[in-house]
């Protein structure tokens, strides 16, 4: 089983408020398919390839973790790959967009096909007549979720915690689909509280893991730290992300990880944590996200985050 290590976080503030913080290094897993996307591919594999199948066909935004995990997965172990983009607009002029899209050009160049189709049709990506009009235009495939969760991705996120990681009393993650917090949630041992923080706005995560999870009472989800919705970002954001990695020689992306520890440290500021406690921060990698961001950061001629 693949094992990350925990990288101890040495700041001021966390010494002084007598508080253990670590990251489990989940980004450093592999360089293409890391974090929560390793874990959430893992099972979902073995399962396509034990049902014979050799093409697999997947959701995402156009700058989607997922899509890019998929497509090197794909390629290493001999599937076809099928990418379903949100955004229509982006099917007009296909060289340009992969001249300019990072996330995209990296999907294609490792044999990822693309269909882009509208906001409104990708609203039906799991209706059954929009996954038999798919079929029939490429034939049979295995079909895993936007963002890659299902049951098997969720056990494959149960792998992420080991029994050294018992020891502490809060394991925080951040919240996208919400199948990496529930394999968490799931392994949890009964000492853990686990902290998820979303980077969507509205309650409607908390049924989505409700559903998805064996454990009611050991969890809860922090919804302060989203900055205003999926991918939404300010100055403030990049300016800890900048600082923070500085600091302790650990990236974070801006749609999750960056957003959590945001949140977390804010958290330890204002005394959220009981003296003498220890912190588990899962890192699930998304740093492939860095460069597309940057680009419309600088159109907006807004700082740039530090790849």
């Amino acid at each position: 089983m693949m094992r990350s290590r925990n990288q101890q976080v040495n700041l001021n503030i966390l010494e002084e408020k007598g508080l253990i913080l670590s990251i489990k290094r989940e980004d450093e897993i592999h360089p293409f398919i890391s974090g929560n996307k390793y874990r959430k591919l893992k099972y979902n594999l073995e399962k396509a390839k034990e049902q014979g199948l050799n093409t697999l066909l997947t959701f995402g935004g156009a700058y989607s973790n997922h899509i890019s995990a998929l497509s090197y997965a794909g390629k290493m172990q001999d599937f076809n790959t099928i990418g379903i983009i949100r955004g229509e607009e982006l099917g007009q002029d296909v060289n340009h967009t992969l001249q300019t899209n990072p996330t995209l050009k990296f999907a294609y160049d490792n044999g990822m096909r693309f269909k882009f189709v509208s906001r409104e049709a990708y609203r039906e990506k799991s209706a059954p007549d929009f996954i038999a009009k798919l079929r029939l235009e490429f034939g049979d495939f295995y079909t895993i979720p936007e963002g890659g969760t299902n049951e098997l991705a969720i056990k494959g996120c149960e792998e992420i915690l080991t029994t050294e990681d018992g020891e502490f009393d809060y394991i925080c993650v951040s919240v996208g689909t919400g199948g990496t917090i529930s394999g968490i949630i799931n392994a949890a041992s009964d000492r853990h509280t686990i902290l998820g923080f979303p980077s969507l706005k509205g309650a409607f995560l908390q049924e989505i893991i409700n559903q998805k999870t064996t454990k009611l009472d050991n969890w809860k989800l922090i919804h302060e730290y989203h900055f205003g919705g999926y991918a939404k970002i300010n100055e403030i954001l990049i300016s800890f992300i900048n600082d923070f990695n500085q600091q302790t020689t650990i990236p974070l992306d801006p749609i999750y990880t960056g957003k959590m520890m945001f949140g977390i440290m804010d958290l330890v500021k204002n005394n959220f944590f009981k003296r003498n406690s220890s912190i588990l921060a899962i890192h699930t990698g998304g740093l492939q996200g860095i460069e597309g961001m940057n680009q419309r950061l600088s159109k907006k001629k807004l700082p740039l985050i530090d790849a």
